[in-house]
């Protein structure tokens, strides 16, 4: 879509990345990096003073202390996903993948020769975990979770945690892989994190991003926690898929996390949701509600029939804004007429893109 965007100098609301500067803060971090002496290889694991202010920014908002041996290091969060389920799902085995889905969960599966069960998501976008539970078999090795929730931008409730809980201790060899990159954009409840979650968190991958933390995607960092029983069997894999990650970008994020402020992040999102919102209020698109990430899915029923695919394409190439169709989140194709759309985007950009859309 953003090749197609490109094609038709169509406003791009397709691709999930940020087109705003980032923290001058932070790019004056990076300048002093890319001045330093830190041009060499980091330790396999990361750089020691990023793993620590990471270590405290768990314990800050999440109220969980972690030894620096708990703390990986990683390109971007798709390697940090990739790396995990490759370490510790072996040939034969199953994971689930609750749909519609990030399409990186599904290749390392494949890859290690295990097999991807794909469970559909509720119509609220919610698990629904009698069906999850009736899923996992003897071969069931790793459930992946996804919250703050990419396409949809739900969040889960206090009952979706219990019921995790509850389907954590039936199965008491089950991993649990949860991708929480999102995890500092929340708007009606706040976040929780499989890291407050004491019962079940010593089994459990937890993957963050500091792509979409701090919109800097192009840097491609993130890191994973992990008991050390499993950090050990993840190290094997990482340390020959990429060794070590960028060594200046881990020193300017070192230095960058000791005076920033995660808790603003979600109010700077709420503003471009709440522009998108209320610009699209007269339109004939109908918005779901958007909790968290910087995703708005809509639904175009009222407007056309068209498949979700051939109704993106339309809207790139003849209204000039380009989308994402919710169907291909799924591997059974479910097309329920829905689109997402990301504002993170800056004002201008939204306007223009709103403007298009309440012309159709």
């Amino acid at each position: 879509m953003s090749l197609l965007a490109q094609q038709h100098n169509a406003i791009n609301l397709a691709q999930g990345f940020p087109n705003f500067d980032i923290d001058p803060k932070l790019q004056r971090a990076l300048e002093t990096a890319a001045n330093s002496a830190a041009h060499q290889y980091a330790p396999m694991a990361g750089h020691v003073a990023l793993r620590q202010a990471i270590i405290e920014l768990i314990a800050e908002q999440y109220q969980r202390q972690l030894s620096i041996s708990e703390v990986l290091i990683t390109a971007g969060a798709t390697q940090a996903i990739f790396t995990a389920i490759t370490a510790l799902v072996h040939q034969s085995e199953e994971v689930i993948i609750l749909d519609p889905s990030y399409d990186c969960y599904e290749a390392p599966v494949q890859l290690a020769g295990a097999i991807a069960k794909r469970i559909p998501l509720g119509l609220d976008f919610k698990p629904n975990w009698e069906l999850i539970d009736q899923s996992i078999g003897p071969r069931t090795k790793m459930l992946i979770v996804n919250n703050p929730h990419n396409p949809s931008g739900t969040i889960w409730a206090e009952s979706d945690f219990l019921a995790l809980e509850k389907i954590m201790s039936k199965h008491p060899n089950l991993l649990l892989l949860s991708d929480e990159v999102y995890e500092f954009i929340y708007f009606t409840e706040p976040h929780q994190s499989i890291h407050q979650r004491a019962q079940i968190r010593e089994r459990a991958i937890i993957v963050s991003s500091f792509g979409k933390t701090f919109h800097i995607t192009g840097w491609k960092i993130g890191y994973l926690t992990c008991s050390d029983e499993l950090m050990k069997e993840i190290h094997k894999v990482h340390q020959f898929l990429v060794f070590s990650v960028n060594s200046i970008a881990q020193e300017a994020l070192a230095n960058y996390l000791k005076t920033a402020n995660v808790s603003l992040l979600k109010d700077t999102y709420r503003q471009k949701r709440d522009i998108f919102q209320a610009g699209l209020a007269n339109s004939r698109f109908r918005l779901l509600p958007a909790e968290g990430s910087y995703f708005q899915v809509a639904s175009y029923e009222e407007i056309s029939n068209e498949l979700d695919t051939d109704f993106c394409k339309k809207l790139t190439i003849d209204h000039g804004v380009a989308a994402i169709p919710l169907s291909v989140f799924n591997a059974n194709g479910e097309d329920r007429k829905l689109i997402r759309f990301c504002y993170a985007k800056t004002t201008s950009t939204l306007e223009a893109a709103i403007e298009r859309l309440c012309k159709i």
